[in-house]
Order: structure tokens, then sequence, then C-alpha cells
């Protein structure tokens, strides 16, 4: 299936989500600015509704459902973040919702997940990794005849999460970079759409971990390859990639790097360190890449997206109490 929204889509998501989700800051970064000699602004998705970006396409997405989508109701597979999203929206359209998540799902999120939908939601935990989940959750569309909701090849979903870009952008109007974290491809494609848009010259980079590298694997051929998943800091990131998204990164998207996990680590501890700020490994990639030196910004004005901050607290106080020292 070819996945190809623009700017004026991205446009219309940003005229819908108005008041319905936070802009969020994108604010200089002095202690990263004099580590890696560039100007560093960063994107505080953490702070957004549901603790992430993905409330933005999730919204977008469930109120373009029909009458008679709603009344049959959803199936979505997620790491989390977009499963809050839906919940969200599921309780206040009143649709009911089957969300899948891996066993790797942190347990903030699922509770988030629970919480948000009340009655309309119901949570089932799928296999280890996420390709677990989105395969029970393309079974239970298949068997109840419900709506899938993917939470990245989407239209919707990739012009929702552009909305982030095109904040970023207008914020901050003169970025020589902008560093995005790369899971299956939603955020990475919208934000390269709104920034691209409005500023040609700005290089757009991608960041996945070592664990689960499906686009700097896969780049260099422009077809999709199979790589073996690792548990990963960065859970909201794992999985497979469309070969649909990673035709339409080739548009825009400078290229993709991948970090190791002690740096993701060391990105986490050092954004709650540095800035007071609570942020899970997804949202701390593109940190990590630029103080591991895989991306360099010497001398560059660079926007960082930080995408989530729904990081279960043991996990955290073990990273802060390994890495803080």
């Amino acid at each position: 299936m070819k996945i190809d929204p623009g700017i004026t889509d991205v446009l219309l998501a940003s005229r819908f989500l108005q008041g319905r989700v936070r802009h969020t800051p994108t604010e200089r970064s002095e202690p990263l600015s004099r580590l890696t000699g560039g100007e560093v602004f960063l994107k505080w998705e953490n702070q957004q509704l549901c603790g992430s970006f993905k409330i933005r396409g999730a919204l977008n997405r469930m109120y373009s459902l029909t009458a008679e989508e709603r009344a049959r109701g959803v199936v979505t597979a997620s790491s989390g973040n977009h499963a809050q999203g839906v919940a969200l929206a599921a309780r206040a359209l009143s649709t009911r919702a089957v969300i899948c998540v891996p066993g790797v799902c942190p347990e903030t999120k699922r509770e988030a997940i629970r919480r948000l939908g009340g009655d309309m939601v119901e949570l089932k935990v799928t296999g280890h990794f996420y390709d677990d989940a989105e395969e029970a959750a393309h079974r239970l569309q298949e068997e109840e005849g419900m709506t899938y909701i993917s939470s990245y090849a989407d239209p919707f979903i990739i012009s929702g999460a552009g909305t982030l870009g095109l904040e970023m952008i207008m914020d901050e109007p003169e970025l020589d970079m902008v560093i995005v974290p790369a899971g299956g491809g939603g955020l990475i494609n919208g934000v390269a759409i709104a920034v691209k848009a409005l500023s040609p010259e700005t290089r757009v980079w991608g960041v996945q971990s070592v664990a689960s590298n499906p686009f700097v694997v896969s780049w260099p051929g422009g077809k999709v390859l199979e790589v073996e998943y690792q548990d990963s800091l960065a859970d909201g990131l794992t999985g497979l990639i469309p070969q649909s998204l990673l035709d339409l990164a080739k548009k825009r998207v400078t290229g993709f790097v991948d970090v190791e996990e002690r740096d993701v680590a060391r990105a986490i501890a050092f954004l709650h360190s540095s800035h007071h700020q609570v942020v899970e490994g997804s949202g701390a990639v593109g940190v990590a890449a630029m103080a591991s030196g895989r991306v360099a910004v010497k001398g560059l004005r660079v926007g960082v997206v930080i995408s989530g901050g729904n990081i279960d607290h043991p996990r955290l106080m073990k990273i802060l109490e390994e890495y803080s020292r």
C-alpha cells in the first residue's frame, strides 16, 4: 500500500489538533550545546498529553473514523504510547477498542491505557516484541471485522505526528538539522514532511537502537531487510518497518544511525540530571546519537525530538543509580 501524505495533510491535522493537544516547548539546551559544540534545541514531547507525541496521530486517526467504523470498534497494536491516545479517543467516542501490547510494554504504559480507556478498552498482552502484538491485532481484525488502527503506517497517523515538526520549525526556523527517533517510521516521516516543506535545506536524521535497527540496515539498498530484535531501553522503537515508509523516507530523510544501549541509558541520566526531565529510552536516542558522536553537530543549529517520557520508575531508578555517578 502506497502511503504518501504531504504538508497539506499536516496542516489539516494541525488545525484539528489545536486545543486538543499541547504545543510543547522547543528549548535551547545549554548543557548539550556546550557538550556537542552545536546550538541544540530540544522538543519536549515528554510533556505532551499522555507523555508522548503519539497522541497527535492517534487522535487524528480516531476522529477520522466513520460512524459505521466506530460502531464496529477498533483494534490496534502498540508498544504503549500510541495505545494511550487510542484509549483516550475510544472513551470520548464511545467506541470499543481492543489494544494489543507486547510483553516488553512497561507497566506504567499498561496502567495508563487502562485508566484512559476505562470500560471502552480491552487490553491484551501478547508475545514479547511489538511484532507479536501486531500479528495478534491483525488476527482480531479479520476474526471480528474491527477497524485496524496502525501506530505508524497510516496517513492520518503520520500527518498527526508531523504537527510536532511543524511546531518545532515554526518555533526555531533556522535549524540546520533535525534529529528524530525512528521506530516504524510514522514520526520521522511526519516530521520530515513538515520540516522540509518549511525549511528545504534542513537535514533530517533518524536514530534507532542497535537492538532494533531495520531502517539503518535497510537504508543503503532501499529494500526492507529483516533484523534480529533484542530487548531495548528504547522499547517504543522496536519492530518491523514497512517498505512503504522506507520509500517515503527516501524522499526527505538524510539518513539513519543507530546507538548502543549504554548510550541510551547515559542520555536518559543526562536529561534527568541536566534538565530535570523524565525521558524514556525511545525519547532519548537523539541525545544519545549526539553525545556518542554518531551524529556530528559541531557548529550547527540542531533540533532534537524528545518523543516521550513514559518509563517505569524502577527502570529509571536503576539507570540513574548506574549512570549518574
